[in-house]
């Protein structure tokens, strides 16, 4: 549990730090549109691409950007783009357009994608393979959606496309529901103006007479009989339910129960009496509500399953398209009524409303009441019965608000970003193992290089701890979690800045977002080594096939250093020609941007057609003979982090002043070269690998070391030798001084 608790709590910490990130530009980024685009798209897009057999347009509606599809004259639903709706911004920093169209029951009948410029998509995975995941939408019920309230549903994510798959399931998903309560579809209401709201009256009177409560409607009753539930399952035509009717005489009480809403204080007061008040506000955390329900009869409304699986499955709250489910954590008894003339109830308990269901208590709602029947050994059927709720206007007092000028687009520019930051926050917390993992690896390497003086003494242990963390950032941070980085990060967060930024699409990954923000903190320290010596899974996996070629001998092949050093300009300039392309056109840039061999490698591990992957391959080939050939002279990521990097504040890299004249062993042995023959290091071109300083403290590679050694032996012995002549002086003068006259 404590690890647990951990974990929970380092998710929490990086979610408030994202969610801030997120409020510290981003109103502007995430505004909803000015004007449609539904009119260019139904130019654009054939009515039967949406949905099969329709073969029209219908005129848009004036009021909301919608229009009908029909077929042969006669309407099929309502189509819609989901960007007119919600904020649909991909990983490119621009909207993904999604066409969908919903009957009269709020069902999806068609949805298209339309156009998109995500990079994933464009140059590492098939367009086909997006367009059939939003066709997957036809047929879902946009009412059970909404009673869902956004809840964590199963999703189809196609590997690599982590961020774009879920920024379009969200975005349909809340369009389409918009769209259907606006146009009150599937019985779905439109949402109110709420310019006008309530609030509960804190001066209004109550009665302390539990028929005075009963009466005037603050405390509410449902009374079933025997015969009422049997006429409901009879009235369900299912023989099986009909033939096994409750027993008891048709007027016999089958269930009596009240509801009241006790988190309202004159009402808690009156029914549970001070002290039973000042225990419910002890159990309700601020925003809670609470709600009394009492019961007596045959029928349980609690039942027993909570025992068992922790949920109430016989009672839910209902309001709109909310729906609250009570666990037992939302739930505490009571012994007894406070008020006068209150009846003996066999069942008596308070249930919490969490602040974060959306519960508004000056609305109305209802309390729905399952009754299930046994009709086997093990299958039952329910039929539902519903008892509904509202308080007493004395109860209610008017709040009268006028929105100010701009009011409007600022209040839907929040609850956009709302319901963004609620989608990026379910995807963190779903995560959390692996985030959980991912900073331990980070607060290890760190650790490491603060101390690496300690961590590179044994050249051995050090070599295999090296192995060992490429392998896992190959094996966990490339092949499964998929977040390898790439110079196409780079490129979307540059148009982003010059088209209006926004932190919600990068947030969506969140390894990948914190591998950006150990980057660019590791730049500050230690210049790019970091991450591409270490953090990199294309990276790892040359280093690590290089590493098994030189256990096979395979020869290794050491390029000249006048060849060598003219060959680290190539990534600079790939990376500068992506940057100007990506100023031209981001969507050309990506294209130009397969240079990088990490799609095909590691996110989509090489199931890519064979060009893709003879590339990939070739690199890997090269790498065999020359370490890391693929790092050294061709990656504009390593190229585009190393011009930031000249920023670096220390040099934690150790040196004697005999490096580079006359001794040129870290040189020679520095798997990429980046140490001149004069002994300097290139901060631009090291991949902080360590291994120069496990040969500053060799005791057999070292000359310095050795030197030192040497010296010390031979100071040792011209010690021990004085030492044996004035031991032998010493004993001389005492047999002179001892022997007799």
């Amino acid at each position: 549990m404590p690890a647990k608790n951990a974990i929970n709590t380092i998710v929490a910490v990086l979610c408030s730090l994202a969610r801030c990130l997120v409020w510290l530009g981003v109103l502007g980024g995430t505004a909803l549109a000015d004007t449609s685009v539904l009119p260019t798209f139904l130019k654009k897009v054939a009515p039967s691409e949406v949905v099969a057999g329709a073969d029209a347009w219908g005129p848009i509606q004036g009021d909301l950007p919608v229009a009908p599809i029909l077929k042969d004259g006669k309407p099929l639903g309502r189509v819609f783009v989901t960007s007119d709706f919600v904020s649909t911004i991909g990983y490119s920093g621009k909207p993904i357009h999604v066409m969908v169209a919903l009957n009269d029951d709020a069902k999806i009948i068609g949805a298209r994608l339309v156009e998109h410029h995500e990079p994933i998509v464009l140059v590492g995975i098939p367009n086909s393979r997006m367009v059939a995941l939003t066709e997957s939408y036809v047929g879902a019920d946009m009412a059970a959606e909404a009673a869902r309230r956004g809840s964590a549903h199963e999703l189809e994510i196609v590997s690599g496309a982590t961020v774009t798959v879920m920024i379009i399931d969200d975005s349909i998903l809340r369009a389409s529901v918009k769209v259907a309560r606006a146009l009150g579809l599937g019985g779905l209401t439109p949402e109110v103006d709420d310019a006008l709201k309530f609030e509960i009256n804190p001066d209004a009177s109550v009665e302390n007479d539990w028929m005075a409560l009963l009466g005037d409607g603050t405390v509410r009753r449902l009374s079933l009989d025997v015969g009422q539930v049997n006429a409901a399952f009879e009235a369900m035509g299912d023989p099986r339910a009909a033939s096994r009717p409750a027993k008891g005489a048709p007027d016999e009480r089958f269930i009596d129960m009240y509801v009241a809403l006790v988190s309202a204080p004159q009402i808690g007061r009156a029914l549970l009496g001070e002290h039973e008040y000042a225990n419910q506000e002890r159990f309700l955390n601020p925003g809670d509500h609470a709600i009394l329900v009492a019961g007596r009869g045959m029928y349980s409304f609690k039942g027993s399953g909570y025992v068992r699986g922790g949920i109430f499955d016989r009672i839910a709250l209902v309001q709109g398209d909310i729906t609250v489910r009570f666990h037992d954590r939302d739930h505490r008894r009571i012994g007894a009524l406070a008020a006068s003339g209150s009846p003996e109830f066999s069942e008596l308990d308070i249930f919490r409303i969490p602040a974060d269901s959306g519960f508004d208590p000056t609305k109305p709602w209802k309390l729905q009441l399952l009754v299930q029947r046994a009709v086997g050994p093990v299958e039952k059927v329910f039929t539902t019965f519903e008892l509904g709720y509202r308080l007493p206007d004395r109860f209610l007092r008017e709040v009268r608000s006028e929105p100010a000028a701009g009011a409007a687009p600022v209040e839907a520019v929040e609850d956009e970003q709302a319901a963004r930051a609620g989608l990026w926050k379910r995807i963190w917390l779903a995560r959390k193992v692996e985030i959980a993992a991912l900073l331990g690896m980070i607060g290890v390497l760190t650790g490491v290089f603060f101390f690496q003086v300690w961590a590179t003494r044994n050249e051995r242990i050090f070599f295999w701890f090296r192995m060992g963390f490429l392998s896992l950032t190959l094996v966990f941070i490339g092949w499964l979690a998929n977040a390898q980085i790439s110079v196409v990060n780079l490129l979307a967060l540059f148009s982003s800045l010059r088209t209006g930024f926004t932190w919600e699409a990068f947030l969506m990954d969140p390894l990948v977002f914190i591998i950006w923000c150990s980057v660019a903190a590791a730049l500050i320290f230690w210049a790019r080594g970091a991450f591409c010596g270490w953090l990199c899974p294309f990276g790892a996996l040359q280093e690590l096939t290089n590493r098994v070629a030189r256990a096979l001998h395979v020869p290794q092949i050491k390029v000249p250093w006048g060849l060598h050093e003219r060959l680290w300009a190539l990534k600079y300039i790939i990376f500068l020609a992506l940057f100007g392309l990506s100023v031209i056109s981001l969507s050309l840039a990506e294209r130009y941007a397969e240079v990088e061999p990490f799609k095909t490698a590691i996110v989509l591990k090489f199931a890519r057609p064979w060009p893709f992957v003879l590339f990939a391959v070739i690199l890997l080939a090269i790498g065999l003979f020359i370490e890391r050939f693929y790092c050294r002279y061709l990656c504009p990521l390593g190229g585009a982090l190393a011009i930031p990097a000249r920023i670096r504040m220390f040099d934690w890299l150790k040196r004697y002043r005999e490096c580079g004249n006359p001794c040129h062993v870290c040189a020679n042995e520095c798997p990429v070269q980046a140490i001149h023959p004069t002994g300097e290091i290139n901060p631009n071109e090291c991949i902080s690998c360590l291994h120069c300083q496990v040969l500053y403290q060799s005791k057999a590679k070292c000359p310095v070391v050795i030197k030192q050694l040497k010296r010390r032996e031979r100071d040792r012995a011209a010690l021990e030798a004085a030492k044996g002549k004035l031991d032998e002086v010493l004993a001389g003068n005492h047999k002179q001084n001892g022997a007799p006259r």
